[in-house]
């Protein structure tokens, strides 16, 4: 099980990443408009540096829905391989079938 406030940080930043969303796109379509004047997406770019770090998609981290682990982490189902294999034993996955011999 993974620490609690790790997992809470991580959710704080999904939460910032949807709040700021539509901001950063409109501000990114400015800087990359070759169009506009050097002043007006140097503006841009200023302003997107003062939004808050955590409100960037890239610094999100997948983690286990169930557990918190952020490694061996499968994105279809949003489980860690641990947290797979226990509902994979349990029945609770329709298809997978645990192997032992």
């Amino acid at each position: 099980m993974a620490k609690k406030s790790m997992v809470e940080r991580e959710v704080k930043r999904q939460k910032l990443v949807d709040q700021y969303a539509a901001r950063r796109t409109a501000l990114k379509a400015i800087i990359e408009d070759q169009s506009k004047p050097m002043e007006e997406r140097f503006k841009a770019t200023m302003k997107l540096a003062k939004l808050p770090r955590n409100s960037s998609a890239v610094r999100l981290h997948n983690r286990c829905q169930l557990t918190g682990r952020p490694h061996a982490y499968y994105r279809k189902l949003k489980v860690s391989r641990i947290a797979l294999r226990e509902l994979g034993s349990l029945g609770q996955i329709p298809g997978l079938v645990k192997s032992s011999w």
